[in-house]
């Protein structure tokens, strides 16, 4: 799509604006963006992920003396560096410093323990059936084929039995 305002570079900055209640969009280009003042609206903030999650530990890091350093052991990150960077170096970090990341997870996300996204059901699997458990729901339902007339389901239904009954008699 091209620029709305210039109609010569392709756009790459969409504005969308609602003034009581009327929706007005526009496509620009980065240049048309700059010179209308649409340029990036967060750079004199200089504010980052990396500042905000920095933030929430900071507060840990004031209450430790500045001489206990404490590092991982796989990547060699100390908690002051995941503080500065606002990021874990590895996932050994969790439990090297796990005392003084938990507060900060807890305000994040509400608690510290991660419960997952499979649900227990899909866990929990059903026990499987015995050969002869298998023959007797076959048998109810040939027998419901039967009354409804299908005799071609009830048929397929009757080779299971026998097939499964012939395994039986195999072992």
């Amino acid at each position: 799509m091209l620029c709305q305002n210039c109609g010569k570079n392709e756009a790459n900055t969409h504005i969308k604006q609602v003034i009581n209640g009327d929706t007005a969009e526009m496509h620009l280009c980065s240049e048309c963006a700059n010179h209308l003042g649409y340029s990036d609206m967060f750079s004199g903030f200089d504010f980052g992920f990396s500042d905000f999650f920095g933030g929430l530990l900071n507060d840990v890091t004031s209450s430790r003396k500045l001489g206990d350093v404490k590092r991982c052991e796989k990547c060699g990150s100390s908690f002051n560096d995941i503080v500065r960077e606002g990021r874990v170096g590895c996932a050994q970090c969790y439990e090297t410093f796990y005392d003084r990341l938990k507060p900060s997870l807890q305000r994040i996300h509400g608690k510290a323990n991660h419960s997952g996204k499979i649900s227990r059901s899909t866990l929990e699997k059903p026990a499987e059936k015995t050969p002869e458990e298998k023959i007797e729901a076959l048998q109810l339902q040939m027998d419901e084929a039967v009354s409804k007339q299908d005799f071609e389901q009830a048929a397929k239904i009757r080779d299971e039995i026998k097939t499964l009954k012939g395994e039986i008699n195999n072992e």
